[in-house]
């Protein structure tokens, strides 16, 4: 697969956000999931202008969104995504390396991944370490698996 990276422009941010959505949805979430999600898996102008942000497309159009964020609390996969028809293609794969690119080149040691339950096992596979849990920015009382990446 021939994927290209690109720094996604204001008109991206819509697309990018739906394809969050839907690949969120990929696990088998119900419509009233997904909309209590759609905040934060929405991409905003505020975060194009403070944070790392990424779109890989490939011949068919946009196939996935990776963004990373750094804080006083550390350095945080935000999201990364990939649209359904693209899963288990090795997009995941290149956005990831992307964003421990971006994290090394914001000056982390390692960075925070806060995932869903069912593409723990890719973050296991890309070097993630478990490290807990972490309670979800969407759902109240739902909690998420958490993970570290070193990054050296």
């Amino acid at each position: 697969m021939s994927l290209t990276l690109r720094q996604p422009t204001p008109s991206d941010l819509a697309p990018a956000s739906h394809l969050c959505l839907r690949s969120k949805g990929y696990w088998g979430y119900d419509e009233a999931f997904l909309a209590m999600c759609e905040d934060e898996l929405t991409l905003t102008e505020a975060d194009l202008a403070r944070d790392p942000i990424i779109v890989a497309e490939d011949h068919k159009g946009m196939a996935g969104v990776a963004h990373v964020s750094l804080d006083e609390t550390g350095c945080y996969l935000e999201k990364l995504f990939v649209d359904t028809d693209r899963i288990g293609q090795g997009v995941g794969r290149v956005l990831y390396d992307w964003a421990c690119q971006a994290a090394r080149g914001l000056g982390a040691q390692e960075m925070i991944v806060e995932g869903d339950p069912g593409a723990a096992p890719f973050y296991e596979r890309m070097g993630c370490v478990p490290a807990g849990e972490a309670k979800s920015g969407s759902i109240e009382g739902r909690i998420l698996p958490r993970f570290i990446h070193k990054l050296g």
